[in-house]
This record gives C-alpha cells, structure tokens and sequence, in this order.
C-alpha cells in the first residue's frame, strides 16, 4: 500500500448535524464545513444540506486528510469514493479515497504554501 509523508497532514473531518461557529459553503457538495486552522486539534466539521447530491461514507464517516502534489497521481489506482471537485473558486482540489476501508481526503491547493482557508 502507498504511504503517503505524514508532515502533509492537513485535517481530520467529522460529519456533524449541529450548526458551527464560522462555516464556509462548498457548493459543489453542498455542505458546509469549518477551518481546521481554527481547530486547536485541526479538525474540521462538515454540515451536510439535506439535498447535498454525497452520499455513503463521506456523508457518514470520518476521514482523514493529506495534502498532494497532483491529486490525479494520489488518486490513481485507488477506489474513488467522491471527486475530484474544486472547493473556493480555486483554492484547491479535493477528492476522497476509500483505503482498506479508512476514508481518505487528497487535497491539492491552488497555492500549495497555503496556511489559511477559503
């Protein structure tokens, strides 16, 4: 199985059903999520519209999320649970992964020295 540099950790994402103070849209998915810069433990909270067109696990699991070069090489050979979409008109690139049944988010920043949050 391909590992992947641990320093390039990004977030940990938990599905949640309660409001969060300070959350962005993602159109594409249609839910709303928080920064994971604003997290003492990054984490980041995903609100999902009852209309969000995701469903299976990204819609009912946690995932955990690493930052790619070229999300089409971290992809590939993988099965592709959700993705790839564009997140803030270009911020950056996600798609989620399902690897030996833990869900994994790939995320390629349009600036990849990017620190802070759509």
């Amino acid at each position: 199985m391909q590992q992947f540099d641990r320093s390039r950790f990004d977030h940990i994402g938990i599905v949640t059903e309660q409001r969060q103070p300070d959350e962005s849209w993602v159109e594409a998915t249609r839910v709303w999520v928080t920064s994971p810069r604003a997290h003492p433990y990054n984490i980041e909270f995903l609100r999902f519209e009852p209309d969000s067109p995701v469903t299976g696990p990204v819609r009912t699991q946690a995932h955990v999320a690493y930052r790619v070069d070229d999300i089409d090489a971290a992809i590939g050979g993988k099965e592709v649970v959700l993705g790839p979409f564009e997140v803030g008109d270009g911020f950056l690139k996600a798609a989620f992964v399902d690897v030996g049944g833990a869900l994994v988010e790939f995320m390629q920043y349009g600036n990849p020295d990017e620190t802070g949050w759509f």
